[in-house]
């Protein structure tokens, strides 16, 4: 008895410590961030490498808030990535929908080639995409944006909503289409409502994918008008040294909408992503 209780209090110890190294090894970064970010800037080298600064100040904040730019790339980036969460989980519903409940001709070889426009390095592909917007007056514009986003997150999201749909019986929709229900009326009535964890995983997915990606928002626009954050934290970089207190607290701020919106979904999200990994 001695001896199981001694292998079963071991295990314990083992599990937090490595739950520990864990949250430690994941929250660092985030802690090093905020650490610089309220480090004067007298103080960043002189005081070498300590875990916390002898003296805090908030002076990076208010020059980010006050003397840049960053406002107007933060309003950016929250219309780009809402607009793109909310177009891409809408096409990505009634595609998932589509994938699930019909058979149809040619849906092995468009299952087929939306899988490979996940395979291309997005690099490959910046100056084509670029040479077709052009023309259009897309680039230097948050509508490029979203559409450039939205066609390359809505075939994995299709995806996503399609392992939902699959994993609710068809038995519930033809009920309610016998009781006289059309088809559209108990998709939005019946089927929608039991995947709200599928909507909001997939919401999740899409609008961090768009809040954090960099290339195209690099390479399509040339005007601070239409820049992102992600961009936007380039300008603290100069030809000859790098603003790291402002470029600390301007990261800090970009980190607050994203930690509120998994907040406000969290309880979706990890029923999402559970039932997404099990039947998926």
């Amino acid at each position: 008895m001695r001896a199981y209780s001694l292998r079963r209090t071991s295990y314990w110890v083992f599990h937090y410590a490595m739950l520990a190294a864990f949250l430690a090894f994941a929250l660092f970064p985030l802690f090093w961030l905020l650490k610089v970010s309220i480090t004067p800037n007298d103080l960043l080298y002189s005081e070498g490498v300590r875990m916390w600064p002898s003296r805090t100040t908030l002076d990076h904040y208010v020059s980010v808030l006050q003397h840049t730019q960053f406002p107007l790339f933060f309003r950016n980036s929250v219309i780009v990535s809402g607009c793109t969460a909310v177009i891409s989980t809408l096409i990505a519903a009634g595609a998932g929908y589509g994938f699930s409940r019909f058979q149809f001709r040619g849906k092995f070889w468009i299952v087929g080639i939306m899988l490979v426009t996940q395979m291309f390095p997005l690099v490959m592909i910046v100056a084509p995409i670029f040479r077709l917007l052009a023309p259009l007056g897309l680039t230097n514009s948050l509508t490029g944006l979203i559409i450039v986003y939205t066609a390359f997150n809505v075939p994995f999201a299709s995806f996503l909503m399609q392992s939902f749909f699959d994993g609710i019986p068809k038995d519930l929709e033809e009920a309610a289409m016998i009781d006289g229900a059309t088809r559209f009326e108990a998709l939005c009535k019946i089927i929608l409502p039991l995947t709200l964890p599928g909507l909001a995983a997939t919401i999740g997915f899409v609008f961090t994918a768009a809040w954090s990606e960099l290339l195209f928002a690099l390479m399509l626009n040339s005007s601070n008008a239409a820049s992102t954050f992600p961009v936007g934290l380039l300008a603290f970089v100069s030809k000859f040294s790098v603003d790291f207190g402002q470029m600390m607290a301007a990261g800090v701020l970009a980190l607050i909408p994203v930690c509120g919106f998994f907040f406000l979904i969290q309880r979706y999200l990890v029923q999402g992503l559970t039932a997404g990994a099990v039947k998926g």
